[in-house]
């Protein structure tokens, strides 16, 4: 299984991105997707994550402004970001938690990131 995140870039302060993650491969199910991001020097962060029935989890300097959604039937999450801010920039990643068949157990697979640079 492979994710692959894409729609980064840079956009000025304010302004929106869409970012999504496509899973490929074999895939039976998938459980809990989530964006990610690290900025220089920093620690990777949880940005927000969507389990497969639908339910998101903000972090608090997200949320507002960020909206997580997947569409199972092409294995592809998304995050919309509006009213970006200068520290909004960062790799962001994508991970999920994948099943390639209904006896395995979930596998966590990240993909590799897209940067999203938010300037003034």
């Amino acid at each position: 299984v492979q994710l692959q995140a894409s729609g980064g870039g840079l956009v000025q302060i304010g302004g929106s991105l869409r970012l999504s993650c496509a899973a490929s491969g074999s895939i039976f199910r998938i459980n809990t997707m989530g964006w990610y991001r690290q900025a220089p020097g920093k620690q990777r962060e949880l940005v927000a994550h969507i389990t497969s029935g639908g339910t998101t989890t903000y972090a608090d300097s997200v949320k507002g402004r960020f909206t997580i959604s997947r569409d199972d039937a092409k294995n592809t999450m998304y995050l919309q970001m509006d009213s970006l801010k200068p520290e909004d920039t960062a790799v962001y990643y994508c991970n999920a938690a994948v099943l390639a068949t209904w006896w395995s157990s979930p596998l966590v697979t990240w993909g590799p990131g897209t940067l999203v640079t938010v300037s003034s």
